[in-house]
């Protein structure tokens, strides 16, 4: 089984800036440059037989591109403890229609996703049970007027993901167009 998903990449002087911005949260376990991405879908663990089918799917989306851009920083949880800190990306249709095509070609697989709906962001630190909502939320207040020049796209990836002591760890396994 592999735990798979489809993601853009983010370009080093991106992650460089996101860097700058992972400091003074305690009880934050900041994400590494390396693992900075923006999901498309999340497939969960596929035995290999399907990820090679899903691969041979997702061969077929043709990517256009078009331009991103990261707008704002929020936090992910349940009611009032938050448990993930991200930055957002602007309102961008041409991303959502291959994050749909990523999708589709999971089910066209056979692969069964759980249905939500398709918010983009990207992952910046996860976050101890005991860090403190006031700090979290001043950490928000300083850093939401996050604005990145627009970031160009034109492939996305085919990436699985390990879980060890210290966080998942990812690794390209293919991308699109090659």
């Amino acid at each position: 089984m592999l735990r798979l998903f489809t993601a853009l990449p983010v370009p080093w002087d991106v992650a460089q800036t996101l860097k700058r911005r992972q400091t003074g949260l305690p009880g934050a376990k900041w994400r590494p440059e390396e693992a900075l991405h923006i999901t498309l879908a999340f497939y969960g663990d596929v035995p290999e037989r399907q990820a090679d089918d899903l691969a041979g799917e997702l061969s077929r989306i043709p990517v256009d591109p078009f331009e991103i851009v990261l707008k704002g920083v929020g936090s992910f949880g349940d009611g009032h403890r938050a448990d993930t800190l991200w930055a957002g990306v602007e309102a961008n249709e041409k991303l959502n229609v291959l994050a749909g095509r990523c999708k589709a070609a999971a089910e066209r697989a056979g692969i069964r996703m759980e249905p939500r709906l398709y918010k983009p962001h990207l992952t910046l630190a996860y976050l101890k049970i005991q860090t403190n909502p006031d700090r979290i939320g001043a950490w928000v207040s300083n850093h939401n007027l996050l604005h990145s020049p627009p970031i160009r796209i034109d492939r996305f990836g085919l990436y699985s993901s390990t879980l060890t002591d210290h966080g998942s760890e990812y690794e390209l396994e293919q991308s699109w167009p090659s």
